[in-house]
């Protein structure tokens, strides 16, 4: 059996990335992503091979080779992603991006770079819940899509970051997620050089050192504790002064402190769609400082938050802009909520965590493959729900929003519509070849 030809439409959307791949690879490439985005279940190879009828070839093989032995630079199409994301949603103001970490639920003896890590889904604040799986630390775009009418997370670079175990093993230095960061996001810097660029972030990633090592690339927003130590900047030391330069100057009262002290200014401003919801009406107080700790510093402006109805506790934000104004610096923080939204889309319409690979350089190749497949369906399927696209309604569902999977609808009906034949001489007439009508009877009646 020969493989089918890729679909003229599924080529012209990969245009901007086909150079980064030997022809072969590439016609690997277009049939596996054809399947993984037409497939209803699990997306492993097998499954990708079954939905487009090649149950039966004979080389199989190859398409495994495309995620386990082929040449070609992840790397690379993250970055043609990014501008390609960037072109057609932010193609002006500051590009804000969020880094975040999900854990994939792997099991398996030779899945080896799994590590037990706590489940954020499954955990709160008073219940610990372990796992076992894969660690990703992904960024993504945080960009406002017109047809939505919201800010989705659009992944276009992940990486594995393997437990503490699996260096150890190997004799190798184990990278904290903060030196993950670094890399990562040193390398956007790199390839924004002319643009503004933002990075969010939870209190993870709320490290002196990381802030310090990127703040003159990029700013970085992210929690801030309460009890932190943040000091004036350090004096000017007069001339001929003798002896080591202070480090830092008085120290300020804690955030703790000045929630509490009657002399803060507090200015109150509403911020639309607060984490999705309806619009907040929040006191801020904002100020800079040195968040100095012994042998470290960085200069921040730091953003104190209280909610008008004491619906959640009071917060803070730290901003490494100290010129950045306050409610920009809300603001920009909240589209962090987005992100998690992906990550449940991925795993519910892409299949995330049900890919079977064992080899190490197609796991590290899989995952990242399907997160950024999220930000491609988005790219392709923005002209069509531009133009007035409806979403699907119901009688119990009066479905207001576009969302993922209607932008996946579009897609797959674009796929699955090269496949019909229009009848000349009766427009109302749709021939179904037979093995079409095959491989959708089996769609049907194998989901998995």
């Amino acid at each position: 059996m020969i493989p089918p030809a890729p679909a003229p439409v599924l080529t012209g959307w990969f245009a901007p990335f086909a150079s980064a791949f030997t022809a072969p690879t590439l016609r690997g490439v277009l049939i596996l992503m054809t399947g993984a985005i037409l497939a209803p279940g699990r997306r492993t190879v097998t499954s990708a091979l079954s939905i487009l009828g090649l149950r039966e070839i004979a080389t199989f093989t190859t398409f495994h080779r495309v995620l386990n032995r082929n040449r070609w630079a992840p790397r690379d199409l993250a970055r043609r992603l990014l501008h390609q994301l960037i072109t057609t949603f932010v193609p002006e103001g500051p590009v804000v991006i969020a880094i975040d970490e999900t854990i994939e639920r792997r099991w398996g003896a030779r899945i080896r770079a799994r590590g037990i890590y706590r489940d954020p889904v499954r955990s709160s604040h008073g219940h610990f819940v372990k796992t076992s799986g894969l660690r990703w630390i992904s960024l993504m775009l945080l960009a406002p899509i017109p047809w939505a009418g919201r800010v989705w997370a659009l992944p276009f670079l992940t990486i594995l970051a393997p437990s503490e175990r699996y260096a150890h093993e190997r004799r190798h230095r184990h990278k904290l997620l903060t030196d993950w960061a670094r890399q990562l996001l040193l390398q956007v810097a790199r390839w924004l050089p002319e643009r503004q660029v933002i990075v969010v972030a939870d209190m993870s990633y709320a490290a002196i050192e990381l802030l310090e090592a990127v703040r003159r690339h990029l700013t970085v927003i992210t929690r801030l504790r309460l009890d932190a130590r943040l000091f004036d900047p350090p004096p000017v030391r007069p001339p001929g002064q003798k002896g080591r330069p202070r480090v830092s100057g008085p120290r300020q009262p804690t955030l703790a402190q000045r929630l509490s002290d009657p002399t803060t200014r507090w200015r109150r401003i509403t911020v639309p769609h607060w984490y999705g919801g309806q619009d907040r009406r929040l006191a801020i107080a904002s100020g800079t400082a040195l968040w100095y700790h012994p042998g470290k510093s960085v200069p921040i402006r730091w953003v104190l938050v209280r909610d008008e109805a004491g619906a959640f506790e009071p917060r803070a934000l730290l901003c490494t802009d100290l010129t950045a104004n306050p409610v920009d610096v809300l603001r920009w923080f909240v589209r962090r909520w987005s992100v998690e939204v992906t990550f449940a889309e991925v795993r519910r319409h892409l299949g995330v965590e049900t890919q079977r690979q064992w080899s190490d350089r197609a796991i590290a190749r899989t995952t990242p493959a399907l997160l950024g497949l999220f930000s491609l369906v988005t790219v392709w399927s923005n002209e069509a729900l531009k133009d007035g696209w409806k979403p699907r309604q119901a009688a119990w569902y009066a479905k207001s929003r576009l969302t993922f999977s209607d932008a996946l609808a579009v897609v797959r009906a674009k796929l699955w519509s090269t496949s019909f034949e229009t009848s000349r001489q009766d427009r109302d007439q749709v021939k179904i070849p037979r093995a079409l009508l095959n491989r959708l009877t089996e769609a049907a009646c194998f989901p998995t």
